[in-house]
Parts: C-alpha cells; sequence; structure tokens
C-alpha cells in the first residue's frame, strides 16, 4: 500500500522545505528560556543529533526576541519564533534572524497588528504559521459548534484576513487536546485550503500517554495523505518528542532511508533475554552515523522458531534465536549462526555494509 499525500503548497523554513512532494518534516519545540543562549544552544544540538529538522522556541520577552540572533549563528536548525499576545515580538525576532513566525488567532487578532507582522515577514522573506489551539481560540458566535468547527473557522477567519495582504508563504495548525477532536479539524482544513499542515495534538501530557495518543491521531490523518510537518508534544525532554515522531513516520514508510527494527514481543518460548537485546540494539541504532541510509532498512530480531525464521527470511538482515545462539539471514538466506552475547555486534557489523550517508 501506498500512501497518497494531499497536494499542498512548498514553503522553505531556513534550509527546510515542507509541502509539495517533500518528505514529511519533524519539528519539536526547546524547553529553555530562550535568553539562556548556552543551553537553548545546547538543547538545539541534542534535538538535531536526535533527528529533528526545525525547531520552535518560546518568546515571551525582547530579551528572547534578541537572543535569536546569537542563538542562530551557533545552531544549524532553522529557528521558528513562537509568539503570544505582542505582536511587536514577531516583529523583534524577524529583526533577529528567525526563519519562521508562529502566531496564535486566540490572542493576536487585532488587523493593524497582523499587518504590521505581514510586512515584516514579506520584507524577511520567510513564512508563518497560524496556530491554533483548542485552549485558546475564541467562541465568539460559535458556542454551539463542535471544538473542531470553532478551529477551522477561526483559522480560516485568519487566513482570509491574510490573504488579503496578498501573503501566502503560510503554514496551519489546528490542534485540540484530544484525538476524535484534532483529527476532524484537520480532515476539514485540509479539504478547506491547499497550505502545507504541520501535525499534531497539544497538552498530550506524559510520554506513555502523549506517545499513544499522538500515535493514533497523526496515524489517522497521515494514512489519508494529510500533514507536511508533525510535532509529537509531550511532558517531557524533548528529544523524546523527537524519538516518537520518527518512530510514526517509519511505521508508515513515510521516513525513507533509516534501519526499521522488528521483534517479537517474547512469550514462555523465547529462551535468552532478547528484551535487552533489542533494548540495546535500538539505543545503538539512534546514533546519527545509523540516522539515514541510501535506502531503508528491515532488521528483524526474533525469540523462537514459531515466527522467527520467517520473519528474519523476510527482512533485509534477521536473527532467529531457538536457545542462546541464534541464525542470522541475509536477504532471505541463512549465512552462520550468532552466539546471543554477540548478537548486536554483529547486526551493527552487517548494517555498516549497506551505503550509508
Amino acid at each position: 500500500m501506498e500512501i497518497k499525500r494531499r497536494d499542498s503548497k512548498e514553503l522553505k523554513i531556513g534550509a527546510c522545505l515542507i509541502g509539495g512532494k517533500n518528505p514529511i518534516a519533524i519539528q519539536s519545540m526547546t524547553k529553555t528560556k530562550t535568553s539562556d543562549i548556552n543551553n537553548t544552544v545546547k538543547q538545539i544540538k541534542q534535538l538535531e543529533e536526535a533527528g529533528c529538522q526545525i525547531v520552535r522556541l518560546a518568546v515571551a520577552d525582547l530579551s528572547d526576541a534578541s537572543a535569536l540572533k546569537k542563538i542562530k549563528a551557533r545552531v544549524r536548525l532553522p529557528l521558528v519564533a513562537d509568539i503570544h499576545f505582542s505582536y511587536r515580538l514577531a516583529i523583534a525576532s524577524i529583526e533577529n534572524g528567525a526563519d519562521k513566525i508562529r502566531l496564535n488567532p486566540g490572542n493576536i487578532d487585532k488587523p493593524q497588528q497582523i499587518k504590521a507582522v505581514i510586512c515584516a515577514l514579506k520584507a524577511a522573506k520567510i513564512p508563518l504559521r497560524i496556530g491554533l489551539n483548542s485552549g485558546s481560540v475564541r467562541d465568539v458566535g460559535l458556542r454551539k459548534s463542535s471544538m473542531a468547527d470553532k478551529l477551522v473557522a477561526a483559522c480560516m477567519d485568519y487566513v482570509k484576513m491574510i490573504e488579503k495582504l496578498k501573503f501566502t508563504n503560510i503554514v496551519i495548525s489546528v490542534k485540540a487536546n484530544n484525538v476524535l477532536d484534532t483529527v476532524e479539524a484537520y480532515r476539514k482544513i485540509a479539504k478547506a485550503c491547499s497550505y502545507p499542515l504541520h501535525l499534531g495534538l497539544t497538552a498530550t501530557g506524559s510520554v506513555y500517554n502523549g506517545i499513544i495518543k499522538s500515535s493514533i491521531a497523526l496515524g489517522s490523518l497521515l494514512l489519508e495523505g494529510i500533514g507536511d510537518t508533525v510535532r509529537v508534544s509531550l511532558t517531557d525532554n524533548p528529544t523524546e518528542e523527537v524519538r516518537a515522531a520518527k518512530c510514526i513516520l517509519e511505521s508508515l514508510d513515510l521516513r525513507g532511508g533509516r534501519v526499521q527494527l522488528i521483534s517479537c514481543p517474547t512469550c514462555g518460548r523465547c529462551e535468552l533475554d532478547l528484551i535487552n537485546i533489542v533494548k540495546d540494539l535500538e539505543t545503538k541504532l539512534a546514533a546519527k552515523e545509523y540516522q539515514q541510509s541510501a535506502h531503508p532498512l528491515k532488521v528483524a530480531v526474533m525469540g523462537c522458531v514459531v515466527n522467527g525464521p520467517q520473519e528474519a527470511r523476510e527482512a533485509d538482515l534477521g536473527v532467529a534465536f531457538g536457545k542462546q545462539e541464534g541464525l542470522l539471514f541475509k536477504k532471505g538466506k541463512p549465512t552462520k549462526k550468532v552466539a546471543a552475547a554477540n548478537c548486536v555486534r554483529v547486526l551493527l557489523e552487517e548494517i555498516k555494509q549497506y551505503t550509508w550517508c
């Protein structure tokens, strides 16, 4: 099955292209005070190492906006300034080198203020994200509507206001804090316009709950071809957001050129510590050297003879274990026996023989 992506306008955020036929980009957001330049730079570099492609920073005051220039000089990822309440902070962020501005229609809605920001965006030739959240969408005239309808109506009103200013360098997000409202809102906005869509839920909670909710919502939309960039919002270290986003995209074959790990859940037939073997392999595969290859690669690690040999044959590389020893398969052919203690080392050596870039 091949997912048919929704047609959307292409735009550029720093060096990263989204929309059109471009791969779906992964985003996250720093959780430091932006004016704390050293710690913010450190976190951005950690996010880049994890596979993040676009990073958003909270701009709460002029010291945050001014810090963007120094931060940008020390990092490679495109910087998105997250603006609420003050249009002047948006303009200051643009002047200090932001690669994109996010405005919230729930708290920046005065026409003259919006016009001032759009003029600055035009001069800098950078895009705008219109980012709506269920927590800040206004109810005026929409009290009996669903949350999804409120988000979409408020968003399209804002879009029309900006289009009248002859500006179309726009990304849209319509995030709710639950799966059903989020999916409904994105389905409706996808039909209402052709702008690229930033997918995500808002206020999802801790890692466990947040990943489950995000996987259901984002997975449902991505399967329908909806979405051009994603963020998994978690109450945790932002590198966990990137890790979760990568897994969601890889599970749908929307992030080519990576290692996809297949492993069995284990049961009473498993006669070795497969759980820790898989954890060790997964940790080592998170290193930057394994983040992208010329071709996608499926690696299977299976714990018993029920499904193990067939899964290992169908993968590019696979090990099917019996007791403390397994059989290594390469492109469907058995090649040699592998001791459990050497499994991770052997698989990493085999993976490195593929063409990596």
